[in-house]
């Protein structure tokens, strides 16, 4: 039997050490539910911890000739998209006949909505399913922030898709640098939200909820940012929600990715029926500096060998 593509998960880079335990922790909770597929992870841009480099070293020592890359990134963040197919390019130089194909970003995902609703229930102690609970909620959702308007606008889909049918009083939007709104003015916004909704039972109270997929120095600026400003508003209510982390759904979300890069590219699905049946249904993304066009629309694929 023909062994499948390798996953390569790619994290864009950190310097902090829980990061790089969290996407430890994402490739052993994938190596254990899809044992046939060999994975590996790294990070890609600036990182002193785990280079993507090691990672698809690792996976060559394997035997993988064929690799599925899969950002792990929320939105087309700058330049991040175009840095990985760069990296992917250079190891292909490192190892003739490698074959590999870049994945699409996650998204706001359902499911990864489904992990920022029940961070919402952590940071409100489990009373947050109680319509007058939610009524009285104002969520602000922070992104990482990014020069590129489309990457931004990504975050404030994933704000409209959390707030619908969940019953909070509002999901408003800010960034911890490069865009607009930062976390100060976005919880003005919130404020007002929460000091309007109808039939609060208790004083405003406002949830700083960071969409980010790990912690690292970003959500340590986020908290010194929503704190000086809670301290500056004794009146309103402020809680700090958790990160995503590599949570089961993450997992499944990242399976996904991979399997529509395999399918979106004849090199990696050769030999695999399954792959070929997908690709007739219509699934398969991958990305290229040369071939991205508006966010949501990167077709085509990376290939090299």
């Amino acid at each position: 039997m023909t062994t499948p593509p390798a996953l390569l998960i790619a994290g864009h880079g950190t310097r902090d050490a829980s990061g790089a335990e969290a996407l430890r922790a994402l490739v052993r909770a994938l190596d254990e539910r899809h044992p046939d597929v060999p994975v590996a992870g790294g990070f890609f841009g600036s990182s002193p911890v785990r280079p993507l480099d090691d990672a698809v070293e690792e996976l060559v020592e394997r035997g993988a000739t064929r690799i599925a890359a899969v950002p792990l990134l929320l939105d087309p963040s700058g330049q991040a998209p175009d840095a990985l197919p760069v990296s992917l390019a250079r190891a292909a130089e490192r190892h003739p006949g490698l074959d590999y194909a870049c994945g699409a970003e996650l998204g706001p995902h359902p499911k990864l909505l489904a992990v920022l609703e029940r961070r919402l229930d952590e940071a409100l102690g489990g009373g947050a399913r109680r319509p007058e609970d939610r009524a009285r909620t104002t969520v602000l959702l922070v992104g990482r922030g990014a020069p590129d308007p489309h990457a931004n606008a990504e975050v404030a889909r994933a704000a409209r898709l959390l707030w619908e049918g969940r019953g909070f009083a509002g999901v408003e939007t800010a960034f911890v640098s490069h865009a607009a709104p930062d976390v100060p003015a976005g919880l003005d916004r919130c404020s007002v939200l929460a000091a309007a909704a109808p039939g609060r039972g208790g004083p405003p109270r406002i949830v700083v909820l960071p969409y980010f997929l790990f912690r690292g120095d970003l959500l340590a600026r986020l908290r010194m940012q929503s704190e000086g400003w809670a301290a500056a508003h004794p009146g309103i209510e402020v809680l700090g929600a958790g990160v995503i982390g590599p949570e089961p759904e993450l997992a499944d979300v990242v399976m996904e990715r991979y399997r529509e890069a395999v399918a979106g590219d004849p090199l990696l699905r050769d030999g695999h029926p399954d792959c070929a049946v997908a690709a007739e249904d219509g699934l398969g993304t991958a990305c290229a500096p040369e071939q991205a066009g508006p966010a949501g629309e990167r077709g085509g694929h990376v290939s090299a060998g």
